[in-house]
Protein backbone atom coordinates (compact mmCIF):
# COMPACT_ATOMS: atom_id res chain seq x y z
CA UNK A 1 0.00 0.00 0.00
CA UNK A 2 0.97 3.58 -0.37
CA UNK A 3 1.22 6.86 1.87
CA UNK A 4 0.00 10.30 0.52
CA UNK A 5 2.60 12.25 1.74
CA UNK A 6 1.00 15.58 0.90
CA UNK A 7 1.32 17.66 -2.87
CA UNK A 8 0.80 14.65 -4.59
CA UNK A 9 3.62 12.25 -3.50
CA UNK A 10 3.25 8.78 -2.70
CA UNK A 11 5.70 6.80 -0.40
CA UNK A 12 4.99 2.70 -0.53
CA UNK A 13 4.21 2.04 3.34
CA UNK A 14 7.21 -0.38 3.48
CA UNK A 15 9.81 1.98 2.03
CA UNK A 16 9.13 4.74 4.85
CA UNK A 17 11.41 4.22 8.76
CA UNK A 18 9.49 7.16 10.68
CA UNK A 19 7.40 9.76 10.33
CA UNK A 20 8.37 12.76 12.61
CA UNK A 21 7.40 16.20 13.83
CA UNK A 22 9.44 19.16 12.60
CA UNK A 23 8.66 21.08 15.78
CA UNK A 24 9.47 18.17 18.31
CA UNK A 25 12.33 16.14 16.29
CA UNK A 26 14.15 19.35 15.64
CA UNK A 27 15.15 20.57 18.68
CA UNK A 28 17.66 17.99 19.74
CA UNK A 29 21.24 18.34 17.90
CA UNK A 30 21.23 15.04 16.09
CA UNK A 31 18.21 15.46 14.43
CA UNK A 32 19.67 18.49 12.85
CA UNK A 33 22.98 17.22 11.80
CA UNK A 34 21.01 14.62 10.52
CA UNK A 35 18.89 16.70 8.49
CA UNK A 36 21.50 18.91 7.40
CA UNK A 37 23.83 16.02 6.20
CA UNK A 38 20.66 14.49 4.17
CA UNK A 39 20.42 18.06 2.35
CA UNK A 40 24.05 18.39 1.56
CA UNK A 41 23.46 15.16 0.45
CA UNK A 42 20.83 15.95 -1.78
CA UNK A 43 18.45 13.60 -0.09
CA UNK A 44 16.15 15.88 1.16
CA UNK A 45 12.56 16.49 -1.04
CA UNK A 46 10.75 19.28 -0.22
CA UNK A 47 7.10 18.83 -0.91
CA UNK A 48 5.67 21.28 1.63
CA UNK A 49 4.81 25.02 -0.58
CA UNK A 50 3.97 26.44 2.62
CA UNK A 51 5.30 25.88 6.16
CA UNK A 52 5.97 22.51 6.90
CA UNK A 53 5.07 20.07 10.19
CA UNK A 54 6.89 16.66 9.78
CA UNK A 55 9.42 15.00 7.82
CA UNK A 56 9.03 11.48 6.91
CA UNK A 57 12.80 8.78 6.47
CA UNK A 58 11.80 6.57 3.43
CA UNK A 59 14.46 3.86 2.45
CA UNK A 60 14.17 2.07 -0.91
CA UNK A 61 17.25 -0.39 -2.10
CA UNK A 62 19.70 1.32 0.12
CA UNK A 63 19.23 5.03 -1.09
CA UNK A 64 17.44 7.17 2.11
CA UNK A 65 15.32 10.36 1.05
CA UNK A 66 14.02 12.98 3.52
CA UNK A 67 10.56 14.40 2.30
CA UNK A 68 9.40 17.61 3.80
CA UNK A 69 5.75 17.25 4.54
CA UNK A 70 3.07 20.01 4.61
CA UNK A 71 0.58 17.21 6.62
CA UNK A 72 1.10 16.74 10.53
CA UNK A 73 3.34 13.64 11.78
CA UNK A 74 -0.59 12.56 13.74
CA UNK A 75 -2.13 12.93 10.28
CA UNK A 76 0.63 10.38 8.66
CA UNK A 77 0.45 8.35 11.13
CA UNK A 78 -3.26 7.88 11.26
CA UNK A 79 -3.16 7.50 7.59
CA UNK A 80 -0.69 4.87 7.70
CA UNK A 81 -2.27 3.02 10.37
CA UNK A 82 -5.45 3.08 8.03
CA UNK A 83 -3.75 1.61 5.03
CA UNK A 84 -2.43 -1.43 6.58
CA UNK A 85 -5.60 -2.54 7.70
CA UNK A 86 -6.53 -2.91 4.29
CA UNK A 87 -3.39 -4.93 3.07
Amino acid sequence: MYLHLGAEVMAKNRQIIGVFDLDTSTVTQPTKDFLSLAENKGQVINISENLPKSFVLCEENGRFSVYISPLASSTLRRRARNTRTFE
